[in-house]
C-alpha cells in the first residue's frame, strides 16, 4: 500500500467525469488499498478515485463502521433531507453547508465484482452522495447554500425555539 497525493481544487480531474471499471484485477486491488491508505492518512471519511488522479469509479468511505468499497456505484433511490457541512480532502481548510438526501440506496460491486447494494442514513448517505458526485465531475462547493437560520452547526440541526 502507497500513500498518494490528493488533488487540489484547481486540478482539472477533479471536474471530469470518471469511467467505468471494467477489470476486477491486481491494479484495482492496489487502487483500493492505496485510496483507503491516503484516505484514513488524511483523516477523512471518504475518497473517490479521482481525487488521486485516477479517472475510474471508484471510492472508499468510512464513517465509523468500517471500510465501504463502491465501484461502479450507481444511486438508486433517495428520500429526505438534510442540511450540514462538509468539507473535502481536495479543498482543504474549506468547509460548506450542503443539503444532501437524508437516505440514499446505492448498488456497486465490490473488489471481486461482486453486486452489493447499501441503505444509507445520515452521515453515510452524505458521504455516499458526496463521494459519487466526485466521479461524476461535481464538487460540494458547487452545491454550497446558507444554512437555515438558527442552524446550530455544533449540533448539525436547528436551534428548537
Amino acid at each position: 500500500m502507497a500513500f498518494r497525493k490528493i488533488l487540489t481544487d484547481n486540478d482539472p480531474k477533479l471536474y471530469k467525469v470518471s469511467r467505468p471499471v471494467e477489470n476486477f484485477d491486481d491494479r484495482l486491488f492496489m487502487l483500493l488499498d492505496d485510496m483507503a491508505e491516503t484516505m484514513y492518512k488524511a483523516e477523512g471519511a471518504g475518497l473517490a478515485a479521482c481525487q488521486v488522479g485516477i479517472l475510474k469509479r471508484v471510492c472508499v468511505i468510512d464513517c465509523g463502521d468500517g471500510l465501504i468499497e463502491l465501484i461502479n456505484p450507481v444511486i438508486i433511490s433517495t428520500e429526505g433531507e438534510q442540511g450540514g457541512y462538509e468539507g473535502c480532502l481536495s479543498f482543504p481548510g474549506k468547509r460548506g453547508y450542503v443539503v444532501r438526501p437524508q437516505k440514499v440506496v446505492v448498488r456497486a460491486f465490490d473488489r471481486n465484482g461482486e453486486l452489493k447494494e447499501y441503505t444509507a442514513a445520515d452521515m453515510f448517505a452524505r458521504a455516499v452522495m458526496h463521494e459519487t458526485d466526485h466521479l461524476d465531475g461535481k464538487v460540494y462547493t458547487r452545491l454550497i447554500t446558507e444554512p437555515p437560520e438558527g442552524f446550530d452547526e455544533e449540533n448539525g440541526e436547528e436551534d428548537e425555539e
